[in-house]
């Protein structure tokens, strides 16, 4: 409920025609105005401008106007209509539904944000390349789903700017965006009946909120307060503290037990602690994909080799597993078929394709049938009961892996989005040593969120560089427990990452959650492997403020790496950076992330910030231009006065 005396609605009649109204709506010092001849919606906050948007034409031939208990409703010469309602009025925070229910299935709507000027814009979908602040970025009728292409494992449907104002739109809209394109400086928001979303109801709605706070923190807490949700937990301690040490990067598939106690035997001989790390298997153990039962080439007795890790000093051993069964899967494909296990298309047919089957060869288990997710829980929990494994990185979960224009059990008014929700929320009871890889409205899970896999490269596309950027945005689309790639990234296309790019990507990984490794320090020097003992122990000495955060998270909803303009909203200058990044509100963290570089500017929003390499005092705001960074040096900053254990 809001506060009911603080709220004024008015509208105005300013020509004969009963088309033309300029329509305002108060909720306490924020306003609205809409034009129903340019179709412009302006909202101001103590009478500054903070969001523009150009509304679709159904807006042009306003025929009625009717006052409701919270708002009003347009109708135009076609019947459509048209609702604005306000949903809170608080002191720091508003936020107003604009709704478009039961249009029929042969109408487009756009609405389109202008994003133009000197507004920066944060939020969006994951993307190879990725921009920060985000209004750059280009779509041209862009599908707004989450999908294996371009990385787009994330497509959150929030986009939030500096000025203090968001747009997020329900996930019931069939959603498609373009940005940069048919008007550039504009985001335009396209709601339309096609593939891949259902086509087969006569009509959708495209319902989408504003909010507006003091400034973009305010408005951003305000939504996870009101629309994106938190956490209701966090990772095991032990995931954040300790490094997590995969097979994959290195070995590929080429992995057994043999391959598996030589990679631990390494990592204890090039000295990190016995007892305090994490080894997980990855790709290609199963005896075919989607069997969920061990090879007996590969792992003969995996409760013996569970064992033998753990008296080699890792507790801690998690397994690769995926959504897909392959048709040559036997026994396991047929008893799917048998019990309708499998997500079917509107002709019947189940065959789809993932990385690891040929094309039609694979089909995907559908999660959102109750008997399905219970299927496949309890062979994990065999698994677990059986072999002593101890948790699970999830693969998968984003809908492009399924057949094009799915039945799912559920509205279709959310396929094929469903399968994402459902396939989390099966995998999530696995919790504290989990971690999965797609999203879409999960906030509250709580596990961690696995970036996209990166790639060996300096490059804008998808290389070290996006690292900071991918983790800024997942956090401020309301995803704190971000578990960042592979440190030097998964040497695809026989590109391995140099000494350099090595070190500088496991400093860019210290102040976030966890520590990845799979390509190791000892495949370079004896430097690398002493850097990079520094910077784990660095990590491990940080890991308290992390676990901080991370409860914080849980209890208010904070992000734990927030892009440095959190502490300082109306910085300007904070918010374009791009490659700094912040571990609560209290450290920041300035990384490398360009080939070759000795010497990078670093920005310090407003307070007292303490070099964490040199104790040297700054006062922000400021630039320190020409920091100085040999291939040892992490610049980070500390808050003055804060305690680090």
């Amino acid at each position: 409920m809001f506060p009911r005396a603080a709220i004024i609605w008015a509208s105005i009649l300013v020509s004969a025609s009963a088309s033309n109204y300029t329509l305002s709506f108060r909720s306490s010092d924020v306003v609205a105005n809409l034009n129903t001849i340019t179709r412009v919606l302006t909202v101001e906050r103590d009478a500054k401008p903070v969001q523009t948007i150009l509304m679709d034409q159904d807006l042009g031939s306003v025929t009625a106007f009717e006052q409701l208990a919270e708002g009003f409703k347009l109708t135009n010469s076609d019947g459509e209509v048209t609702e604005f309602t306000i949903d809170w009025d608080g002191e720091d925070f508003s936020l107003f539904t604009v709704a478009r229910r039961s249009r029929h299935r042969s109408r487009m709507v756009v609405d389109c944000v202008k994003l133009g000027g000197d507004v920066n814009w944060f939020g969006g979908p994951t993307q190879f390349t990725q921009y920060w602040p985000v209004q750059k970025q280009k779509f041209n009728e862009y599908a707004y789903i989450n999908k294996a292409e371009d990385s787009c494992n994330i497509a959150e449907r929030y986009w939030l700017n500096s000025l203090g104002s968001f747009v997020y739109v329900d996930e019931e809209a069939p959603l498609f965006v373009d940005q940069n394109y048919g008007q550039p400086g504009y985001l335009c928001l396209e709601a339309k009946k096609s593939l891949p979303f259902d086509v087969h109801d006569d009509t959708y709605s495209f319902v989408y909120q504003i909010g507006v706070g003091r400034d973009a923190r305010e408005a951003h807490m305000g939504a996870v307060r009101r629309i994106l949700g938190k956490p209701t937990g966090h990772p095991a301690e032990e995931m954040v503290r300790y490094p997590i040490w995969s097979t994959w990067a290195r070995y590929k598939k080429e992995i057994n037990d043999t391959v598996v106690y030589v990679f631990a035997d390494e990592i204890y001989k090039n000295g990190w602690k016995n007892g305090q790390g994490q080894i997980e298997i990855d790709d290609d153990w199963e005896t075919c994909y989607g069997s969920l039962e061990f090879s007996s080439s590969k792992f003969p007795r995996m409760i013996h080799t569970v064992g033998v890790l753990k008296a080699k000093g890792f507790p801690r051993v998690t397994l690769w597993v995926h959504p897909f069964v392959n048709k040559d899967c036997e026994p396991v494909y047929s008893e799917a078929v048998r019990n309708d296990y499998l997500v079917r298309n509107h002709s019947g047919q189940t065959e789809a394709q993932w990385w690891n089957s040929e094309p039609e060869g694979s089909v995907h288990l559908d999660f959102t049938k109750p008997e399905v997710a219970e299927w496949f829980t309890e062979r994990l929990k065999r698994i677990q009961s059986e072999t002593g494994i101890h948790g699970f990185k999830f693969d998968g979960g984003e809908p492009s892996w399924m057949p094009e224009d799915p039945v799912l059990n559920g509205p279709r008014s959310k396929h094929p989005l469903l399968i994402t929700d459902s396939y989390l929320r099966t995998v999530a009871k696995f919790e504290h040593l989990a971690e999965v890889r797609s999203a879409r409205r999960t906030q509250d899970l709580p596990i961690f969120v696995r970036m996209n896999d990166k790639h060996s490269s300096w490059g804008t596309m998808n290389g070290l560089p996006t690292l900071i950027p991918t983790l800024l945005l997942l956090n401020m689309v309301g995803y704190p427990l971000v578990l960042p790639d592979m440190v030097g990234g998964n040497g695809y296309y026989n590109q391995f990452p140099s000494k350099e790019m090595f070190i500088r990507w496991l400093q860019a990984t210290v102040f976030m959650p966890s520590i990845q490794f799979s390509i190791v320090p000892w495949d370079f020097d004896e430097e690398t492997v002493r850097i990079s003992k520094k910077m784990t122990d660095l990590h491990e000495r940080f890991t308290p403020k992390i676990m901080e955060r991370f409860k914080l998270s849980v209890s208010e909803g904070y992000p734990v790496n927030p892009p440095i303009w959190w502490v300082s909203p109306d910085d300007v200058e904070a918010q374009k950076v791009f490659d700094q990044f912040m571990l609560g509100d209290d450290i920041i963290a300035a990384p490398v992330v360009r080939n070759n570089v000795r010497a990078r500017d670093i920005y310090l929003p407003e307070g007292e910030w303490v070099d964490g390499n040199i104790a040297t005092v700054y006062v922000g705001p400021r630039w320190i231009r020409n920091y100085s960074v040999p291939l040892h040096i992490l610049p980070y900053f500390v808050r003055k006065g804060v305690k680090i254990y």
